[in-house]
């Protein structure tokens, strides 16, 4: 891979809404430069590249994909469209950024992960929640047995964002957003979450999906929604933990509140995305917040992400820049603890799958691993050990 001079890589980024301006933003602190930029249209394209700080405009996603002058591409597009376009830069040689979810479908996951290794190009999907400094404080705590035996794994993650029945969005199509919107959309963030920090895995799950409206407004008439609002989950992992989840895009006056308890024998480790200054530590004599500042976590991971001392909140961008760091290091050929890949991204499909399947059929449904033979996935670089 040949790099601009001074080794700063040289991004793409397809799709110039919301989460485009928030890879910009990652790219350039990060030490690279947005080379170039394409959306749905020429005019829109031409608007996002002045205000993404893009050195170009491109015609076209294929345009800018065989640009000789890219070294990795942003897929920051509707969700049924990540597959097609991630496999058409992994087909150029490029690296990849793709927003979750990966692809609508397990068969097309699969597939991506399968061209990506063969390729030998690093893929990776955007779990940020991982890079809080206050989570891989907690990570390292768990995994040194701080917790003791962990039995039981909660949270929720709830958002109002559709709480107004006037609301609507292209994530509410199941043509353009794949079959499911809340759990595909955030529940996967919590799961993925959960195996990250604990290394369990969940291997059985029951859940009901519901929707608050079952109408919203299209233009002048109204349409049904058949993606769902929220969901409920209970769930077994590999290590013998039970757990439940519980995910809502409706609910009012929670604007981003992803927040788990993992619960051990010795100690429990809870976490407020929306407070992510401090992680809470419990047991049976006290409960402690300590607040998560470069001067105040004790592991090498939570101080590596720790970059401000405490007092001095870390958040959403912050960690969405230090995953696109990490990634830029990958693609430079350095060791990064933790990256989620397009495994991770094929991990989520197989979670939403059996999510649906579950709700369609009222019943616990077994949740497949990552080499399961159905995907046509080699068990050489499982989820556990690629996180690890």
């Amino acid at each position: 891979m040949t790099m601009q001079a001074g080794g700063a890589l040289r991004a793409g980024i397809i799709g110039t809404g919301f989460m485009g301006t928030v890879h910009s933003h990652a790219v350039r602190a990060s030490g690279g430069v947005v080379a170039a930029v394409a959306s749905r249209s020429p005019e829109g394209t031409l608007a996002a590249a002045t205000r993404l700080g893009a050195a170009e405009a491109c015609e076209s996603p294929a345009t800018l994909i065989a640009r000789d002058d890219i070294d990795v591409v942003h897929i920051c597009t509707p969700n049924a469209s990540h597959a097609e376009l991630a496999a058409s830069a992994i087909a150029a040689g490029k690296a990849v950024i793709c927003e979750k979810p990966l692809a609508t479908s397990v068969q097309d996951a699969a597939r991506l992960v399968s061209s990506a290794e063969a390729a030998g190009v690093v893929a990776s999907v955007p779990f940020i929640y991982r890079f809080y400094p206050a989570v891989r404080e907690i990570r390292e705590r768990i995994l040194s047995g701080d917790a003791g035996r962990l039995w039981l794994l909660h949270g929720s993650y709830l958002q109002d964002w559709l709480a107004d029945p006037r609301s609507n969005n292209w994530r509410v199509d199941p043509a353009l957003g794949g079959g499911s919107r809340a759990f595909g959309d955030i529940g996967v963030h919590w799961c993925d979450l959960m195996e990250f920090v604990t290394g369990h895995r969940i291997t059985r799950l029951v859940a009901k999906t519901s929707r608050a409206f079952p109408e919203r407004p299209n233009g002048a008439r109204a349409t049904r929604v058949e993606t769902e609002d929220g969901a409920n989950l209970l769930f077994e992992t590999d290590h013998g933990a039970s757990g439940s989840l519980v995910i809502s895009q409706v609910t009012p006056g929670r604007k981003n509140r992803l927040w788990f308890s993992f619960d051990g024998t010795e100690k429990s480790f809870s976490f407020n995305q929306e407070n992510p200054g401090t992680l809470r530590v419990g047991d049976t004599k006290s409960a402690r917040h300590i607040p998560a500042g470069a001067d105040m976590l004790t592991t090498d991971q939570g101080k590596k992400y720790a970059v401000l001392p405490a007092g001095h909140p870390q958040g959403y961008q912050d960690s969405f820049n230090a995953f696109v760091k990490d990634s830029y290091s990958a693609i430079s050929g350095e060791a990064v603890v933790g990256l989620p890949t397009f495994r991770d991204g094929l991990r989520a499909a197989q979670l939403t799958e059996s999510v649906l399947d579950s709700a369609a059929s009222g019943g616990w449904v077994s949740v497949p691993s990552i080499d399961d033979s159905a995907t046509g996935i080699k068990p050489t670089a499982l989820i556990n050990e690629r996180s690890s």
